[in-house]
């Protein structure tokens, strides 16, 4: 089983080329100025000219105005942009028109209520990426948390389109989550980190050996 991998979050050289080295498929730049992984587009711009070919650069926005997607697409070269907001279907066929970039839309689950918003969702995106809800009532990013949803709330599902996991994953439950949801590709973030906001190259490279080895 191949299972596909992204590093998301990264804002220094030294972490992205122990993605790329270790065999992410995917490495992800944060546009989200609240979180402690944001980068300035000039940065992500010199780190995706790193990004070699067959890698695929994702850039992780949250409700973004058109102004500021502008601002980011018009300086870093994106494969992908991942919307991780509340944005509306509506909303992801705007995106995707106007920037002619594949979408991939963020699901968020607390439970199996929340998957039913899915489909309608995978109607207009072009890719799905389960992570967990946000805790309530505690000041919490849209993602980036470190927390896991019941991954038995996949288990045994199909999706018309491609997808992705995501939330708490760690270099030690790779082999089970995939088990468990059946996941062909996974997101990783904090879960490869020492401190908020700053990714461990031995942890990226542990994460990507446990995802190799299954």
């Amino acid at each position: 089983m191949t299972v596909l991998t992204k590093i998301c979050g990264l804002s220094e050289p030294e972490s992205l080329r122990a993605a790329v080295t270790g065999g992410a498929r995917y490495v992800g730049f944060v546009f989200y100025p609240p979180s402690p992984r944001a980068v300035a587009p000039s940065l992500a711009a010199e780190l995706a000219r790193l990004v070699p070919t067959g890698v695929r650069s994702v850039g992780l926005f949250v409700d973004p105005d058109d102004e500021f997607l502008e601002h980011v697409v018009s300086q870093v070269p994106l494969d992908l942009i991942q919307l991780h907001g509340k944005e509306t279907p509506r909303r992801i066929a705007e995106v995707k028109a106007r920037y002619q970039i594949p979408v991939m839309k963020a699901v968020k689950v607390g439970g199996p209520e929340d998957l039913t918003a899915a489909l309608d969702i995978a109607e207009v995106a072009d890719r799905l990426l389960f992570d967990a809800k946000p805790p309530a009532k505690v000041s919490a990013l849209p993602g980036g948390n470190g927390i896991a949803f019941d991954w038995t709330l996949l288990a045994g599902r199909s999706w018309p389109k491609p997808w992705m996991l995501s939330g708490g994953l760690t270099p030690e439950n790779v082999a089970e989550a995939v088990r468990v949801t059946g996941a062909t590709e996974l997101d990783v973030s904090s879960g490869v980190e020492d401190r908020p906001g700053h990714k461990d190259p031995a942890l990226v490279r542990a994460f990507l050996s446990a995802a190799a080895a299954l």
